[in-house]
C-alpha cells in the first residue's frame, strides 16, 4: 500500500481514537467537574463517584493508545508536541493522577474531612485535566511557532492566551453537558431530578461559548475552513455538529434523555472531525512559516512501520471494541450502592 495512503489511514486512526477518548472520558470528567455541586450528602456522591467507577480507568486506554499510536506513526510530530507543551502535559498528568487516586482514596476512611479533600481533588482534578485539552486543541489549531528542523521556539506563558483559553473553557462546559447527561441516566429520584435542571444550566453554558468559539475561529483562524472549501462534500460534518448540539435541549424537553446523550456524543464526535479537518494534511502547524509545518507526509513513519501498524490495529482493535462494550453493557441500568462500592 502507498506510504502516503497508509499516512491518511493512520491519521483518520488517530483522529477515531481522539473522538473516543473525548466521548469516554469526556462524560466521567464532566461527572467529576460536577461531584461536589451536584451532590449535597456523602450517599449521593458515592452514587456519582459509582456511575463512573466501573468505566474511567478503561476510558483512560483511549489516551494512551492515542498517545502511543502517535508515537508510532508520527514521531516527528509527536516529539515536537511533547517537548513544546511539556509543562503542560506535566500539569496534564498531574491532574489525571490526583484525580484517579482521589477516586480510589477517598472511600478507604470513613473520616469526613478525609473524603472532602478526595471530593475537592477529583473535581479540581476533573476541572484542570478538561481545561488543558482544550488548551492545547486551541494552540493546535491557532498553529505553534515550530522551525524548519521542527524544533519548537515558544514559551510555556505563551500557550496561554485568549483562544486557546476560549477553546479550553468551551471544552469544560462541553464535557460538563455531557456529564451531567450521562449522569441523570444513571440516577434517579431527588438526585436525578436535581441533575435534570443541570442539564439545562450546562447546556446554556456549552452554547455561549460554543457560539463565541466559532465566530472567534471563522474570523481569526482562517486556514480552519479552507478544505471545507476544497472539499465542499465536508460541510456535512459541521451540518450533523449543528444538528447535533440543536436536538440537545429538543430531547431534554421531550424527556428523552438517551436520546440526548446520542446527541452529545454526536456533537463531540463532529468537533473532533472538525478539528482534523481545520488541520489536514498538517499534524502540527507552524505558525513561523506554512512550510515548516509537521504534516501527515513529513513526520511520519516509513511505510513499512505504518503497514506493520495496521496490520497490528486491525487485529486489535476489534478485541478492544468488544471489551469495551462488554464492560459498558454489564454495569448498564442505574447505579446502587453495595459493600463494594467506593
Amino acid at each position: 500500500m502507498d506510504a502516503d495512503l497508509l499516512a491518511l489511514i493512520w491519521f483518520c486512526i488517530l483522529g477515531g481514537l481522539l473522538a473516543g477518548y473525548a466521548v469516554l472520558d469526556g462524560f466521567d470528567l464532566g461527572v467529576g467537574m460536577l461531584h461536589l455541586l451536584l451532590a449535597r450528602d456523602d450517599t449521593e456522591r458515592r452514587l456519582t463517584l459509582n456511575s463512573i467507577g466501573p468505566l474511567w480507568d478503561g476510558n483512560e486506554v483511549w489516551l494512551v493508545t492515542f498517545g502511543g499510536a502517535m508515537l508510532a506513526a508520527f514521531p516527528q510530530a509527536y516529539a515536537t508536541i511533547f517537548s513544546g507543551f511539556y509543562s503542560a502535559f506535566m500539569a496534564l498528568l498531574f491532574a489525571l493522577i490526583f484525580r484517579a487516586v482521589s477516586i480510589e482514596f477517598r472511600g478507604k476512611m470513613k473520616d469526613r474531612g478525609w473524603r472532602t479533600v478526595w471530593d475537592l481533588g477529583f473535581s479540581l482534578g476533573s476541572f484542570l485535566a478538561s481545561l488543558l485539552f482544550g488548551v492545547a486543541v486551541g494552540n493546535v489549531l491557532a498553529g505553534v511557532p515550530v522551525e524548519a528542523a521542527g524544533e519548537y521556539r515558544g514559551a510555556f506563558l505563551e500557550q496561554i492566551n485568549a483562544y486557546p483559553l476560549l477553546v479550553g473553557a468551551l471544552t469544560v462546559a462541553l464535557f460538563a453537558m455531557h456529564g451531567t447527561i450521562f449522569l441523570y441516566l444513571r440516577t434517579e429520584g431527588e438526585l436525578q431530578q436535581r441533575i435534570q435542571r443541570w442539564m439545562w444550566h450546562t447546556f446554556g453554558v456549552f452554547l455561549v461559548f460554543y457560539i463565541f468559539t466559532t465566530m472567534y475561529t471563522l474570523v481569526n483562524i482562517p486556514h480552519a475552513t479552507a478544505n471545507l472549501e476544497r472539499f465542499p462534500l465536508l460541510w456535512v460534518i459541521p451540518v450533523v455538529n449543528v444538528l447535533a448540539v440543536a436536538n440537545i435541549p429538543r430531547a431534554i424537553y421531550l424527556g428523552r434523555p438517551g436520546y440526548a446523550f446520542v446527541s452529545s456524543i454526536c456533537t463531540i464526535a463532529a468537533m473532533v472531525s472538525l478539528l482534523g479537518i481545520a488541520l489536514f494534511p498538517n499534524v502540527l502547524t507552524s505558525s513561523l512559516d506554512p512550510s515548516y509545518s509537521l504534516s501527515i507526509y513529513n513526520a511520519a513513519s516509513s511505510g513499512k512501520t505504518l503497514g506493520i501498524m495496521l496490520v497490528i490495529a486491525l487485529i486489535g482493535m476489534p478485541a478492544v471494541l468488544v471489551y469495551t462494550a462488554t464492560v459498558y453493557w454489564t454495569f448498564r441500568g442505574k447505579v446502587r450502592l453495595d459493600e463494594h462500592s467506593y
